[in-house]
């Protein structure tokens, strides 16, 4: 009814002055009015109990919301005991707008297109600094996500790296790592992000699960990584028992590099029963067929292969449902993805605390429907039986 009354009468219903705005104003005022009849204990206008604990009237502050700022009046008592709860002492933005800027940053977009859209669209001038004393704030959540507990045991847990270019003197890449566990529920879980410098080693390595380790997870069944260097002496350090698998997607994707382009299909098909051999033996029998075909024009491949073919044999001696899991990279991928589209639109970070905090943020939007950790858990259960009996037991469900 309003809406059609305010077009019948030519009102502007958003910007500024518009109905919305109005409307919000009175909102925002009313509430407080009613909060502070709640604190005194007296109606506005009772004459009786003004005497007892007066008003002293209010003031007025502009308040940015959704809708774009607006003045409000906020009443106080004469003691300074009122604590607003709707417009807090010293709130200057609602709740939706510091969500809206997260969300928005999230997605990728530089503090100066998250100002250029709530200008657009909604007629708030907001400047860069408070976009980014907002996103500040997700800083605190961070550090409590990054050191929260974690279950005791994982079956899988895949390590990968995103490369950033961050400006330290001088813009260079460095990669962040980022490790996904598969749960004994069958969800993903993103464990933490850290970044390094390129060089990594065992001693980098051996920090990084030391630290998961204090975090509350004693055994972890398979570490599926990248050929990163150093990563089994130290995983063999903290978790004695944890078979240490390449990534073979990452294998295959870095076979593609070397060869051309019109003999990716070709290559593919002759590496296609190397990887789904039924043993280690028959495995290498189909390896040697492949570098008799093509280690003559592909060295390179044969010598990949031949590199990483201690961390690539041991998930030939599981299950097929274990293998299942082991070559589905489709969680961390997505979660790659995300990653590089919010890090692309930046270009480059003034610092590595910044790339951190942008790539939380984009972690943090993932899955908001929740649908995506269904989908993982609707066909878990032949795989969590190929791991309690492959490892032993050491998945029981009061491991968990």
């Amino acid at each position: 009814m309003l809406v059609e009354r305010a077009r019948s009468e030519g009102l502007q219903l958003t910007g500024q002055g518009g109905l919305l705005q109005q409307l919000t104003k009175r909102v925002l005022e009313s509430a407080p009015e009613g909060e502070i009849t709640d604190h005194l204990g007296y109606e506005k206008h009772d004459a009786a109990g003004a005497v007892a604990t007066p008003a002293t009237g209010g003031r007025a502050k502009t308040v940015l919301t959704d809708v774009g700022p607006v003045e409000v009046k906020v009443p106080r008592d004469a003691s300074g005991t009122f604590e607003p709860q709707i417009i807090k002492k010293r709130q200057r933005r609602l709740t939706g707008v510091d969500e809206m800027v997260l969300s928005l940053s999230a997605k990728g977009l530089t503090h100066g297109e998250i100002a250029a859209h709530l200008a657009e669209v909604y007629g708030a001038e907001v400047s860069k600094q408070t976009i980014s004393t907002i996103t500040d704030k997700v800083v605190e959540g961070m550090a409590e996500w990054q050191n929260r507990p974690l279950d005791r045991v994982y079956p899988v847990l895949f390590f990968d790296a995103i490369n950033v270019k961050i400006r330290d003197g001088k813009v260079a890449n460095r990669p962040v790592y980022v490790v996904v566990a598969v749960t004994v529920d069958g969800t993903r879980d993103i464990l933490g992000i850290w970044a390094g410098d390129g060089g990594e080693g065992a001693k980098y390595w051996l920090h990084v699960f030391t630290e998961l380790k204090n975090r509350g997870l004693d055994d972890v069944l398979m570490l599926v990584c990248d050929g990163l260097k150093g990563l089994p002496e130290a995983v063999e350090a903290v978790w004695p028992r944890t078979i240490v698998q390449t990534c073979v997607v990452h294998l295959l994707r870095n076979s593609f590099r070397y060869a051309a382009r019109q003999d990716w299909d070709k290559v593919a098909k002759a590496l296609k029963p190397v990887y789904t051999a039924p043993s280690e033996d028959a495995a290498t029998e189909r390896f040697l067929e492949f570098q008799e075909a093509w280690g003559g024009k592909y060295p390179a491949i044969v010598k990949l292969w031949s590199d990483a073919w201690a961390e690539f044999v041991p998930f030939l001696s599981f299950d097929v449902e274990i293998r299942k899991v082991i070559c589905s990279t489709n969680a961390i991928e997505s979660v790659n993805a995300r990653i590089r589209r919010a890090v692309r639109a930046r270009g480059h970070f003034p610092n590595e605390a910044a790339a951190l905090k942008c790539i939380y943020m984009a972690l943090m939007s993932l899955d908001p429907t929740g649908k995506g950790r269904k989908r993982w858990t609707m066909h878990w259960k032949a795989p969590l039986n190929a791991f309690q009996i492959a490892f032993e037991g050491r998945l029981t469900p009061s491991n968990n």
